[in-house]
């Protein structure tokens, strides 16, 4: 059954992410779809339109021809520069025109501006380019937003639209990849944005993936520190591109199981359903393993191994390392290490030509060095896609619901009070949003921190002295 997803890219980083993103999906259906014909597979992300009627072209037995690919896609910015700039670099005729949403002066680094402004004064355009692209879709099942959090677009209209898809689309699942900002952001005000817009996600995402600038740079550093250990396909690129394209893979290796056949797939409602325990606690940490690189050699729990220490006569070895190492600090997207924490679920989604004995007796090794709920002790969903990333042979996509995530919001909110206790640049905000907003989303992020640390240190009960570890959420 074909499952289609809109991507919705917001601001400056989102459409940047966005252009890795579909780069990196093309290079995979390029590489699985030998024949050229239009097929379920690439339905994911892609309509295909016959030009000469402008119609899309229905999928029938799988084996029509490709016309003119087109991206399920929604390019946004408050400034015309990022979204022309995809619109005239290598990807423009991937993406229709229509689909543009733009303005002129930008939000001034402002969640207020973008969310409270800018949210009302495009609504109906919003809403057009969404309504157009879900009347493309035979069976919409997830919208995909991709935006920072440190600014004002992405931040304040990217968590506006959240609020749209949930009124006008209720039943489509809404999954946002955000950004959170380094602690030696250039952006002042970016702790404001970042609780405003966290109070957002946490009401109305089903699932967030945070990733943040200090981890993926860190990532990127440690591929210029070795031998020529960069991604697939960057070359000369800067830092930015290396990072955008850790969040591709990111994206691309949640999706594989909807795009391509395996023994175990999953889909996006088996995420929310499995790794979601309690509806606000929907926070994601994401690490991959092995990290992608430009060699030959791969790269497992920071050192770099070449295929010829682990190859296939070594395979229970090369698997242990990638799970190992799916586990460790240093393969994480966010700066976070998991081991330290109480896990709520966790969902491990393998690609590549895998034995399944082997992923069960990985998951047997780590269950024991791992601290899962014991409510869930079991948690672990599993999926199995035989269809590897570009360049690999085999990946795996560790996606932990893990308490950790309460020291980032616990940082975010010592920075947050630094700047609030002060006053600090609040007049640019209350001329566009009552102070009291101010006051919500910290109690909404404070509460957040709460809910994590009391599910943190809970402990099974004993049957002398039983004792209700539950959370209210």
């Amino acid at each position: 059954m074909v499952r289609e997803i809109v991507s919705i890219h917001v601001g400056q980083c989102g459409n940047q992410i966005g252009r890795a993103f579909w780069k990196e999906a093309l290079a995979e259906h390029a590489s699985a779809n030998l024949d050229g014909v239009f097929d379920d597979c690439m339905s994911t992300f892609f309509r295909n339109v016959d030009n000469r009627t402008n119609r899309n072209v229905a999928i029938g037995d799988g084996r029509q021809p490709i016309y003119d690919l087109k991206a399920r896609a929604i390019l946004i910015d408050m400034e015309t520069g990022p979204v022309f700039e995809t619109n005239r670099g290598e990807l423009g005729e991937l993406f229709d025109k229509r689909q543009f949403v733009t303005g002129v002066s930008g939000a001034g680094n402002n969640w207020a501006h973008g969310n409270v402004i800018y949210g009302p004064e495009y609504n109906d355009e919003l809403l057009e380019a969404v309504r157009r692209a879900a009347e493309t879709c035979d069976s919409l099942q997830s919208f995909f937003l991709m935006h920072s959090l440190g600014g004002g677009t992405g931040s304040g209209l990217g968590t506006y639209l959240l609020t749209l898809l949930e009124d006008h689309f209720p039943d489509v699942y809404r999954f946002s990849t955000v950004v959170f900002p380094s602690e030696d952001d250039d952006v002042i005000t970016s702790p404001y944005n970042s609780v405003l817009a966290l109070s957002e996600l946490t009401e109305h995402a089903h699932c967030v993936l945070p990733v943040d600038n200090a981890s993926l740079a860190n990532i990127v550093a440690s591929w210029d520190s070795g031998p020529d250990l960069r991604p697939v396909g960057t070359g000369t690129s800067s830092g930015f591109d290396s990072m955008n394209s850790l969040v591709a893979r990111l994206l691309t290796d949640l999706t594989a199981s909807m795009r391509f056949a395996g023994d175990l797939n999953v889909d996006l409602n088996e995420i929310t359903t499995n790794l979601v325990p309690f509806p606000r606690l929907h926070y994601l940490l994401s690490s991959v393993s092995p990290l992608p690189t430009r060699s030959s050699a791969e790269v497992f729990d920071g050192r770099t191994i070449p295929p010829a220490a682990a190859g296939f006569d070594g395979r229970p070895r090369r698997m242990a390392q990638m799970f190992s190492g799916a586990f460790s600090a240093s393969n994480m997207l966010m700066r976070a290490d998991p081991r330290k924490s109480k896990f709520l679920a966790c969902g491990l989604l393998v690609r590549g030509e895998v034995v399944v004995s082997d992923v069960n007796a990985n998951i047997e090794r780590l269950a024991a060095e791992l601290d899962m709920v014991h409510w869930n002790p079991e948690g672990y969903k599993i999926g199995l896609c035989s269809v590897p990333p570009v360049g690999t042979t085999q990946s795996l996509l560790c996606l932990s619901n893990n308490c950790c995530i309460m020291d980032t919001f616990a940082d975010l909110r010592r920075r947050f009070i630094q700047l609030y206790h002060r006053e600090a640049m609040l007049h640019h905000y209350t001329e566009f949003m009552e102070r009291g907003g101010f006051d919500e989303a910290l109690e909404s992020l404070e509460s957040l921190i709460a809910d994590y640390a009391e599910l943190d240190k809970a402990s099974e009960p004993n049957d002398s002295c039983s004792r209700d570890t539950r959370v209210a959420f």
